[in-house]
């Protein structure tokens, strides 16, 4: 690590304020790189972010829409959810992607890892591709109200760069994915 990769900020103390399953919020008093103090809240994550990208032989995709608390909208996602620490990625991903689309892969490529937004969260996301896809029931939890939308994999890429699609596990898988497409790797 070189001088400027060192940590410039001093944290003096640290009090949870809110926890529930899923978060914890913690406020962080500190002293800023430029040695002023300073209040940091910090969300922490006690699951894996998990995005499922399926693409069948044809180059259709499923996508999800649900309404989204937090932003107050609805979203056209990739297939998501939380995955455990203590269980295997894939097996999350698996899970996942059947439960929100009945689909059962055959076939699955660990597309990217990536913090979802490392300026105040320490969610940490995995992304797969899931193909050679068979078809079941969905099997949604209570929390999700959700609608699962064929398209082709064109439509979907047109809807994140049209600004439709503005979820980042989903932008991510499909921005790869198309670049892999175009190299011929997918």
């Amino acid at each position: 690590m070189n001088e400027k990769e060192k940590n410039s900020w001093k944290t003096l103390s640290s009090e949870l304020k809110f926890e529930t399953p899923w978060i914890k919020v913690t406020k962080h008093d500190v002293l800023n790189p430029a040695g002023k103090p300073g209040i940091y809240g910090v969300v922490t994550f006690k699951n894996l972010a998990i995005g499922v990208l399926p693409i069948d032989n044809e180059y259709n995709t499923w996508l999800v829409g649900q309404w989204r608390y937090p932003l107050g909208k609805y979203s056209w996602e990739i297939p998501e959810g939380g995955g455990p620490l203590s269980e295997e990625p894939l097996d999350s991903a698996k899970r996942e992607l059947k439960e929100e689309t009945g689909i059962i892969a055959k076939k699955y490529t660990e597309l990217a890892r990536m913090h979802t937004s490392n300026s105040a969260t320490t969610e940490y996301a995995i992304l797969f591709i899931a193909q050679d896809l068979e078809f079941t029931e969905a099997e949604p939890e209570e929390s999700e109200d959700l609608q699962i939308k064929k398209v082709s994999f064109k439509q979907a890429y047109d809807m994140v760069i049209s600004g439709e699609i503005t979820d980042s596990l989903s932008m991510v898988a499909i921005l790869k994915a198309k670049i892999l497409m175009d190299e011929g790797k997918l």
